[in-house]
This record gives structure tokens, C-alpha cells and sequence, in this order.
């Protein structure tokens, strides 16, 4: 890092990542009333676009990532912001106060008053022999996606090894698409880090009921290569072998934090930040997959920090990063909620199950349509809704105000969740 670099003055803000929650701080920053430039930078040459479709809509459908466009063209134009794509930054020098110079791989430069980062993450890669076979996709971006749905047009076995959000949605859509599909992984149930075991345990159940074979707690060792570079299976822990023309890696996400790393602030499974999205240096904000911030919600005995991988969060931790930089610094306290579309099942979460000493099921999971209701010493902390939007709603509603519903009474589905909300001790979060 050059500590002599200067930017000009009023150079504004420098977004680097024109992401789901890089264009929201710039959107959020001209609703807070900044008037000076907004510039954000992407290393994509497409324009910013909805993440959430990728491993949907844009798998099937004959589609560009034109069609889920964040916004138009004439938007950015109309509301001061420079948008800048296919350049990557590599290098930031910066100066005292925080003004600087950000210079991409073409040899670009951005000068800054304050710098955003909201740089994402990348897929954490298979560490197996084969994996750089030939047939063996991640999914993290728009072109990844592409690439991936022509190659789903041409497969007859898929073999998707993870079986988190992006691991069953993308097996939900190749067999939508008629492909053979097997997914295969190291936790001892499906959706391990985002519902309770009960939800776990419908999913498993229905992408079997749909033709999915699934293998639990069986991390491939190595991909097989067809004699000419390849992918034609993998080899599970047991020996036996698993046929595969195609092969989809889901087992996570890095969050990129070389740009931060440089800048000597304090990472740890992301850039840290405060509850304001203030970075370690006190003057470089960042927001999204990136970021590793303070629970928004209590988690007695849990973690001082949290990385979330969800849109919503994203947007929500833009918006409080803007607020800082427009000085109308509000905290970020919000219930984390998130979802999930595979077949013709949406799965709606709310809240953090984490450490809940009780669940009460609400419907049947037989007619895939039921809730899961999560408590912590009597209180209401969560839930995992399939197929219930009004209750998701009602959930999300009641945590947001710090209150609970009793759950003797959740149980009932002749009684709407919204009229069985009552007062809780737990303090609103949003």
C-alpha cells in the first residue's frame, strides 16, 4: 500500500463489485440524499443482474442475463452513477482519511474519497483428484451459468456433489430438464447449515420421490477420467463408483478478500465489519457475501461474527453501509430470512434456528406444504416454511418485533399464525 496516494477532491465513492448489494449502496446512497460520485466497478461484462435465478430460471429457460437485469441502462444514467464493467481491480493505494486511487488489471485508474467493497465471494473448489476434468462445472456467475445450461442440454447423468441451496436447486432443474441426476455429500443430511432436521429430512424424501438418487455423508475422493480428459464419474469413500457425464460442484463459497487483506484490515471468513459495515480502518465500508459481520439477531453462546450467504442480508447490509457514508448511520439489526425454489416446493426461512431447544410442526410434510417452528427457551427464534407463505410472513413479522408465538397453539392450521402472535421479552431487531 502507497501511503502517499491522494485522490482529488469530491471523487466520491468508489463501489468495487457491481453486485446484488454493490448497486444497492449506490442506489441507497442517492436516496440518502449523496450528491457527490458514485462510481462502481465490475469485473463482468454483463450488466449487474439478480443472483437468485442462476441456478433456476436461467438452467432452463432460453434466457440472457439481460432478462433478470438488476436495472436499466438509462437508471444508472438518470441517477448519477458511473457503472463501469469488465474491469477488475487489483491494487488500491490510499492515503490518510481514507481518499485514494484503485487501479484495475487493464491499468485503469479510480480515484476515491471513500472506498466500498462489496466484492462477493467465489465457489470453493472440489479438493479431489479429476477436478479439473473436463465436464466438471461451479456456479457462481452468470456465465457460469450459461455454460452450464448448454452442457445440461447435452447430458444424460449429472452428478451434483453438495447438497446445499445451489446443489438441490441445480439438481431440481436438471431433472426438470430429463437428466439422470445423483447428488452426493459430506454432511449427514441435506441443507445441514439452514433448517432444522425436519425440513432436512422432507427435502431428502422428495428429491428421492422426484427420481433423485442421494447419498449422504459420501464426499466423492476423486473424479474419473474417460481416457481423454473427461469427467466420467467419481469414486465415493466406500469404493464404489458413481456414473457421471457432468459434474456440478456446490460446496460453498470463499468470500474474496485479497483487495481487504491489502488494505491490512482485519479478516476473518471475510472482511469483519461492525454493525455500521465499518471495516477495521474506520473508513472503508463493505457489504454482502464478503462480509463477515455481528449476529443480527441474539444467538446466546454463539458466534461474535456471521457470514451470511443470502440476497436479502446483502441488500439490508448495503443499505446500512450507504446510511454511514450519507452520515445517517443506523445499526444493522434485521431478521436474516431466506429462500429456496426447487420443483414445484418453496422453501421461505426466518431467523436463525441456531441453538433452539425445541421445534413444533405445523401441517403435514406428506402434502408438501408444512412449517417448522423453532423456540429457544419458550420463545419463537425461527422457521422453516414449505409451501406457506403466510406463515413465513407472519413468522418474519412477529421476530421483527421481538415477539413470539406460543407453540402449543403454532400447531393448529385452522388458526391463522398471524392472530397467535403474542408479546416476547427478546427486544425488536428491526
Amino acid at each position: 500500500m502507497n501511503s502517499t496516494a491522494v485522490a482529488p477532491r469530491d471523487t466520491g465513492v468508489l463501489v468495487v463489485g457491481a453486485c446484488q448489494a454493490g448497486i444497492q449502496l449506490a442506489c441507497s446512497l442517492r436516496e440518502y440524499g449523496y450528491t457527490a460520485p458514485i462510481t462502481v466497478v465490475g469485473a463482468e461484462q454483463h450488466a449487474p443482474y439478480q443472483r437468485p435465478p442462476l441456478s433456476k430460471t436461467l438452467l432452463h429457460a432460453a434466457t440472457s442475463p439481460d432478462a433478470i437485469a438488476l436495472r436499466s441502462e438509462a437508471f444508472y444514467a438518470d441517477h448519477g452513477i458511473r457503472l463501469v464493467l469488465g474491469e477488475r481491480i487489483i491494487r488500491v493505494d490510499r492515503g490518510d482519511g481514507g481518499a485514494g486511487v484503485a487501479y484495475a488489471h487493464s491499468g485503469r485508474s479510480f480515484a476515491f474519497d471513500r472506498l466500498a467493497l462489496t466484492v462477493g465471494a467465489r465457489p470453493r473448489r472440489l479438493p479431489v483428484p479429476g477436478a479439473d476434468l473436463a465436464g466438471v462445472h461451479y456456479l457462481r456467475d452468470a456465465d457460469d451459468a450459461l455454460a452450464l445450461r448448454a452442457a445440461l442440454a447435452e447430458a444424460v447423468d449429472v452428478l451434483v456433489i453438495g447438497g446445499g441451496f445451489i446443489g438441490l436447486e441445480v439438481a431440481a432443474s436438471a431433472r426438470g430438464l430429463g437428466c439422470e441426476v445423483t447428488v452426493a455429500l459430506a454432511d449427514n443430511r441435506l441443507l445441514e447449515r439452514a433448517v432444522g432436521v425436519p425440513t432436512s429430512e422432507f427435502f431428502l424424501d422428495a428429491h428421492i420421490r422426484r427420481g433423485v438418487r442421494v447419498h449422504l455423508a459420501a464426499p466423492p475422493v476423486r473424479l474419473l477420467d474417460d481416457g481423454h480428459g473427461r469427467v466420467r464419474g467419481a469414486e465415493l469413500p466406500d469404493g464404489s463408483v458413481l456414473t457421471a457425464d457432468l459434474v456440478v460442484v456446490g460446496i460453498g463459497a470463499v468470500p474474496r478478500t485479497e483487495l481487504a487483506e491489502q488494505l491490512g484490515l482485519t479478516v476473518d471468513n471475510g472482511i469483519v465489519v461492525n454493525e455500521y459495515g465499518l471495516a477495521s480502518d474506520g473508513t472503508t465500508v463493505a457489504a454482502g457475501d464478503c462480509v463477515a459481520c455481528p449476529p443480527p439477531v441474539d444467538l446466546p453462546d454463539g458466534p461474535a461474527r456471521i457470514r451470511f450467504e443470502s440476497v436479502n442480508t446483502a441488500i439490508e447490509q448495503a443499505k446500512t453501509a450507504a446510511a454511514l457514508l450519507a452520515d445517517r448511520p443506523a445499526p444493522y439489526w434485521a431478521v436474516p430470512w431466506f429462500w429456496s425454489d426447487q420443483y414445484d416446493l418453496k422453501l421461505q426461512v426466518a431467523g436463525l434456528s441456531t441453538g433452539h431447544d425445541r421445534y413444533v410442526v405445523r401441517g403435514e410434510p406428506d402434502t408438501e406444504k408444512f412449517a417448522v417452528l423453532y423456540y429457544r427457551g419458550g420463545h419463537l427464534v425461527a422457521g422453516d416454511f414449505v409451501n406457506r407463505a403466510a406463515d413465513f410472513l407472519a413468522v418474519r413479522s412477529a421476530l421483527a418485533a421481538g415477539r413470539t408465538i406460543p407453540p402449543e397453539a403454532a400447531t393448529d392450521t385452522t388458526v391463522p399464525l398471524k392472530k397467535l402472535i403474542a408479546d416476547g421479552p427478546r427486544q425488536a431487531v428491526a
